[in-house]
């Protein structure tokens, strides 16, 4: 089983996008069994897959040792995709219940995680360097960074790095690439933008840019991958060859 973070020190870098298309075609177009964590508080991702976040529970009793992490995986519309949702109990838990009392709480998801089985889990952390988002990290085998070609992105990725290299000293995992979204092919400062981020991390940006689409937006409204609802669109053409390309990374 991989474990894979999707991170962003940024919000709107289509972060929680990336993890929806990247689970789902690995399912769809690679037969992979995945499990989709929403493990941000804002529950986008749940919301974005068709579930209020009011009604099911997150991983918060899970790791607060009240549920198995088996009781709250929800079955989702497409084939072998399954999700563990968020919701708002999850802002701050590390300092609520038999957490607040363990220094080392930041490890339990990585333990709660072998208690299942399949091919890949995905996790969507928060746009912040938080106890979420390193407890993902510490759960993760591979990292993928989600960024724009944006002054306030890329420098997000000067401070995500110094945070990942913090972690990575006591929980290893391999920066598998940097997906750049909402790409404009024209765009004049694109190649400075690139340039500076091969400077933060040299070789790591993939050749596969998510290009605006408002498809995105509209698969979101209907609980959706753009895969079911605008199949030929050109952001499931990206996200198809962003999978491919991921695949051969990791």
């Amino acid at each position: 089983m991989k474990v894979i973070t999707i991170s962003s020190f940024k919000g709107g870098t289509a972060k929680t996008s990336n993890s929806l298309h990247l689970a789902s075609a690995l399912t769809k177009f690679h037969k992979k069994k995945v499990l989709l964590i929403d493990f941000d508080s804002q529950a986008n991702l749940t919301a974005g897959l068709g579930f209020n976040p009011d009604q099911f529970d997150s991983l918060a009793p899970v790791l607060q040792g009240e549920k198995k992490l088996a009781s709250v995986i929800q079955k989702t519309s497409v084939k072998n995709l399954d999700l563990v949702p968020a919701d708002s109990f999850l802002e701050r838990i590390e300092v609520t219940g038999n957490l607040a009392g363990d220094r080392y709480s930041h490890e339990r998801l990585k333990k709660v995680l072998q208690e299942v089985k399949y091919d890949y889990v995905i996790i969507d952390t928060p746009p912040s360097l938080c106890w979420l988002t390193e407890s993902a990290m510490i759960a993760a085998d591979e990292c993928v960074l989600a960024a724009t070609p944006e002054f306030y992105s890329v420098k997000g990725l000067e401070r995500l790095k110094l945070f990942m290299e913090q972690i990575n000293k006591r929980h290893p995992f391999k920066v598998s690439g940097i997906v750049l979204s909402f790409w404009n092919g024209r765009g004049k400062s694109n190649s400075a933008f690139v340039d500076l981020i091969e400077t933060i991390f040299p070789g790591k940006i993939f050749q596969t840019n998510i290009r605006r689409d408002i498809s995105v937006s509209d698969a979101s409204i209907q609980g959706k991958p753009v895969f079911e609802t605008s199949p030929d669109s050109r952001a499931a053409t990206d996200y198809r060859k962003l999978t491919k390309e991921l695949l051969k990374r990791i």
